[in-house]
């Protein structure tokens, strides 16, 4: 089973192949690498997820490749955890606003004065 790591602390410029090269030269097999990106600017979020190889040691790649550096920013690297059943990463599945337009009762509120 591969296993996969959080790398936080990304430039806005880092890319997938860069993440990938990193990590490669660091001396660790890599079966696929994504850099999160805004949707708006297409920058990079300042993470992104890295699948080791089979038979990669995911302890050991977390102990040698945290606090090194890519872009000239020291690396957050982290074992990542699946995502969370209450988020969602779009809209769909009932994101985005409320049935009140998510003013929170605003139109609804009685005045005081």
């Amino acid at each position: 089973m591969a296993l996969k790591l959080f790398v936080g602390s990304l430039s806005r410029t880092a890319t997938d192949d860069a993440l990938s090269e990193f990590v490669n030269n660091a001396g660790f097999r890599v079966a696929s690498t994504v850099v999160i990106r805004d949707r708006g600017t297409g920058d990079s979020k300042g993470f992104g997820f890295v699948e080791l190889a089979e038979g990669e040691d995911l302890e050991r790649a977390i102990r040698e490749l945290s606090g090194q550096t890519l872009d000239g920013r020291p690396l957050t690297v982290n074992e990542a955890r699946p995502q969370s059943a209450g988020f969602s990463g779009g809209r769909a599945g009932g994101g985005g606003r409320p049935a009140d337009g998510g003013r929170g009762g605003f139109k609804t509120r009685k005045r005081d004065w």
